[in-house]
């Protein structure tokens, strides 16, 4: 399997190069290393920085080293999961260089989403596993088959957003007493019928914006059975304490959940103060790191959103450490 056994746009190119335009040299931290597509314009446009490239995904890693390896000793890789940044970089031959940028995707590859042995997507037939690092933690299916209906529901709505979460929840329950769930497709079958039931039920039909009705609870599962959420403000704050001054932090984000958690982290680390209004003096202790870039997210283009539609849900945003 190779980098061009894929097709994978990656998403806001443009805006992340302007974010990085004050970074010259030094070492580039990419924490979500993929297919490389990011870093490779990074490595292509900036001729004199290196780039550290995190990724928990062993394929992705290998694909991504392929396509840069004309890169040489300007690139290295680190298989390990974003939030183990510090480790990564230590025990990089980069580990002397001043980080001058980190750029985080959240987002899930094309590669993974294409590829039906990974269970990320109904699109395809697949076994239900949707683990980003083979080696460790979870299945879907393991959760999907062990959860209690009230822990199963309560997933499915806090990390996918999903009104009809509890209906769902039974639908699996009553089908997997029946049989193990096991495939993408039996998932989403059971989840679509369990919409259609509720809608019937209720007399009216949930805004799906056009999207699948398993599309918020395979989310919901994605984004369990790698944790993707766990730890996620921790990491910002390390990531800021890593860079050097003036380095640049920048994340992309496809969920509300995560870019409330980033926009949050952020905010506090520019110092603002927490405390209640009527304290007569702060006691929260916030310092401030650092300065916002961007004040609102920045989203993709009309022309990215229609030749690339995975991106319609991107948001970027930019903090400077001071």
């Amino acid at each position: 399997m190779s980098a061009t056994s894929f097709f994978h746009r990656s998403v806001l190119l443009t805006e992340i190069l302007t974010s990085f335009e004050t970074v010259s040299s030094g070492l580039i931290i990419d924490c979500t290393l993929g297919l490389g597509g990011h870093s490779e314009t990074l490595l292509s446009t900036k001729k004199d920085i290196y780039l550290l490239g995190i990724d928990r995904d062993l394929i992705a890693i290998k694909c991504a080293e392929e396509r840069l390896a004309n890169f040489g000793k300007r690139f290295e890789s680190s298989h390990a999961d974003f939030r183990d940044i510090k480790r990564a970089v230590t025990t990089s031959n980069f580990s002397h260089l001043p980080i001058q940028g980190i750029l985080v995707d959240l987002g899930v590859s094309s590669m993974q989403l294409d590829t039906p042995s990974r269970g990320f997507s109904f699109q395809h037939e697949g076994p239900l596993d949707m683990r980003m690092d083979f080696s460790q933690g979870e299945t879907a299916a393991d959760l999907v088959n062990s959860l209690l209906e009230e822990e199963l529901a309560d997933l499915i709505y806090e990390y996918g957003e999903e009104p009809a979460a509890r209906v769902i929840a039974r639908h699996i329950v009553n089908n997997r007493e029946l049989k193990a769930i096991k495939t993408t497709r039996e998932l989403a079958l059971i989840v679509a019928k369990a919409v259609a039931w509720r809608e019937r039920k209720l007399g009216h039909k949930i805004d799906y914006n056009q999207i699948h009705p398993a599309t918020r609870t395979f989310q919901a599962l994605r984004i369990a059975v790698n944790q993707e959420l766990t730890n996620l403000d921790k990491f910002v704050m390390e990531a800021i304490d890593l860079l050097s001054p003036n380095g640049r932090l920048a994340i992309i984000s496809f969920h509300s959940l995560e870019d409330r958690i980033i926009k949050n982290t952020y905010r506090a680390a520019t110092g603002v103060c927490q405390c209640p209004p009527r304290l007569p003096q702060c006691i929260c202790g916030r310092k401030e790191k650092v300065t916002l870039i961007t004040k609102k997210p920045l989203v993709s283009t009309e022309h990215e959103k229609s030749t690339n539609p995975r991106s319609r849900s991107a948001k970027l945003r930019v903090c400077e450490k001071l």
